[in-house]
């Protein structure tokens, strides 16, 4: 499956929205769980799209190696610490 620009900007033109609602709520002076919750969803989301494009990176490296053993490793080792960061 290849994850493509338009993909990851409708996911993030969603978390956008997201946000400017909880501005909102912040605004109407909702209830402090609800805009937690709302705060969480965000997260997760941002975090699936992080996720999203770490993993095409991978398959890219993994469909197209560089010439370089030692240059694929560092693209390797790096997207994996962006996987394991949090």
């Amino acid at each position: 499956m290849t994850i493509d620009n338009k993909t990851i900007l409708n996911r993030l033109k969603r978390t956008e929205g997201q946000i400017r609602g909880i501005q909102k709520m912040i605004d109407d002076e909702k209830e402090c769980i609800d805009i937690i919750t709302q705060l969480s969803a965000v997260r997760s989301s941002i975090d699936r799209v992080m996720g999203m494009i770490v993993a095409e990176n991978l398959k890219n490296c993994l469909e197209h190696p560089e010439n370089s053993a030692d240059e694929q490793a560092k693209k390797m080792e790096q997207a994996i610490n962006m996987i394991i960061k949090k």
